[in-house]
């Protein structure tokens, strides 16, 4: 049974290949702005399960896996940055502080089937200052990465705690969760 990750993400990508199953990639292609939601844990959820969806239609007869990842403070969600002056704004207001990280996998078979899971980070971040902050930008350039930073990267430097139960969602897959999921769908067997 063929295995499709519907993510164009490099770092999703090398992380689902970690768990040695094989897969091939379909980025989705949703409108993410146009879903709501009553709250962001459901939001990361619904547009896991939405990538999901949107290539399972346009490929009958496989698996996909869809993820999606929200930077939340103080329950607003923080968007991707796109602009050097917003990524330093970013991160100006996340330093110090404490947010959540919600990172949503979602699952659908070949028959409708279909099964999401999310995981919650805790991110502590540390206190910095302007030219700190300027300086990370500039180094790892998190234009297109929600909270304005990408922990794959120099970013972990800017944390002074992660906490949850899967560290592996930190970078956009929860492996714990997406190996289970693997699993119920039969991909592959309990063998390591």
């Amino acid at each position: 049974m063929e295995l499709i990750l519907a993510s164009g993400s490099r770092y999703r990508r090398e992380q689902l290949a970690r768990l040695d199953v094989p897969f091939e990639v379909d980025p989705a292609d949703i409108d993410e702005r146009a879903v709501e939601s009553p709250s962001l844990p459901e939001l990361a959820i619904e547009l896991a399960r939405l990538k999901a969806r949107a290539v399972a239609a346009r490929r009958p007869g496989v698996w996909v896996l869809g993820g999606d990842q929200i930077v939340a403070l103080d329950g607003v969600e923080q968007h991707k940055p796109g602009t050097f002056e917003r990524a330093c704004a970013q991160l100006e207001g996340l330093q110090g502080r404490t947010h959540e990280l919600l990172c949503a996998v979602a699952l659908v078979g070949p028959e409708g089937q279909e099964r999401a899971e999310l995981v919650r980070v805790e991110m502590v971040m540390r206190p910095m200052s302007a030219g700190a902050i300027e300086r990370y930008v500039r180094r790892d350039s998190p234009l297109d990465c929600a909270g304005s930073y990408m922990l794959e990267a120099g970013g972990v430097q800017l944390f002074d705690a992660m906490r949850g139960d899967d560290y592996t969602a930190i970078v956009g897959l929860p492996l714990t969760r997406v190996r289970s999921m693997l699993e119920w769908a039969g991909l592959f067997g309990d063998d390591v």
